[in-house]
């Protein structure tokens, strides 16, 4: 994609520009075992999902340490906490401590761990706001919602960070 591609309306950019769409997301449902949910955190290399209804209504979000139920045993908000997938990888929690925690949550489904009415944004956003509001909140991603309340997309850190750069290169190539 080039710069025109992006040339905003009135001057900025939206998160409808670099959103990653509803057709690329990993979801899951309020009705998916946390087993199965860790399961496709391991598998698609995330560290979160937007959570929905039958119909693409959002209903809620869950971050591996919701699923680890690691507030916990460590006290803390996962708004603060690094990804866990990178706390394994640095040694903060031992393989039997992993262990533990996931027994814990035995028979439990994304509805019980989940962060209901989560903050989100439009596809009409100004960019910079998103940016912002990620920023400003800690936290990795936002979903982007229809007038509906329909999941449309997400977007993330690193769709703002190369959103930054495609917009520096294009408008290099312009000077």
């Amino acid at each position: 994609m080039g710069f025109h591609d992006f040339v905003s309306r009135n001057g900025y950019y939206t998160v409808g520009d670099f959103m990653t769409r509803k057709e690329d997301l990993h979801v899951v449902k309020t009705t998916t075992s946390v087993d199965e949910a860790l399961e496709a955190l391991a598998e698609k290399r995330v560290a979160g999902f937007p959570v929905i209804d039958y119909d693409w209504k959002l209903v809620g979000v869950v971050a591996d340490y919701d699923l680890l139920a690691i507030d916990s045993i460590s006290g803390s908000s996962q708004l603060t906490q690094p990804c866990f997938l990178m706390l394994i990888v640095l040694g903060k929690y031992t393989f039997n401590e992993i262990q533990k925690l996931m027994s814990k949550n035995n028979g439990k489904v994304v509805r019980d761990l989940m962060t209901p009415s989560p903050l989100i944004v439009r596809e009409t956003t100004n960019l910079e706001d998103a940016a912002r509001l990620l920023l400003e909140t800690k936290y990795r991603r936002l979903p982007v919602v229809d007038g509906d309340g329909k999941l449309v997309g997400i977007i993330t850190r690193g769709n703002v960070v190369r959103a930054a750069l495609q917009i520096k290169r294009a408008s290099e190539r312009l000077t």
